[in-house]
């Protein structure tokens, strides 16, 4: 595609579906016996909870100017639409961080933790712990996004 094709400026992130197959698997495998094939191919989920814990323990940074220009919010955190380069970044970002992650506690506790035990046990639930903390009146994410809950 050339980059003046529709939707050539697009990373492409379902988190939706993942989580929707995430939350399936488990009761499909155990109730009706099934099994699931290709869970190892899943990512890690770019939502702002696991976004948010690798901002708020500084492992992802923005980049200077990277939101030069952003609405003010009353919490004075930056509102950034989800096309926001910014944005895009830290989500793809977040999917890297989080197989490290991943492999890290499987190694450090020598178990085979899914990616899905890790985000459910680790990331997601530390994420709002952390928020909670840094942004009590809110708990909300490090950088805020211009969204009706089904994007990030």
């Amino acid at each position: 595609k050339s980059p003046a094709a529709a939707g050539a400026d697009l990373v492409p992130f379902h988190k939706l579906t993942q989580w929707t197959t995430y939350s399936l698997v488990e009761p499909i495998e155990k109730v009706l016996g099934w099994e699931v094939e290709g869970m190892e191919d899943m990512t890690g989920l770019p939502e702002y909870r696991n976004g948010g814990l690798l901002v708020d323990f500084d492992v992802l940074t923005l980049r200077p100017g990277a939101v030069s220009s952003y609405r003010e919010t009353p919490t004075s955190l930056p509102k950034l639409p989800p096309s926001h380069p910014a944005i895009i970044e830290w989500r793809a970002m977040t999917v890297i961080e989080l197989d490290r992650i991943a492999d890290g506690i499987r190694k450090k506790l020598n178990f085979p933790f899914t990616l899905a035990q890790v985000l459910e046990s680790a990331t997601w639930k530390g994420g709002r712990e952390i928020a909670k903390q840094k942004r009590p009146e809110t708990g909300g994410p490090p950088i805020e996004i211009e969204s009706d809950g089904t994007v990030f």
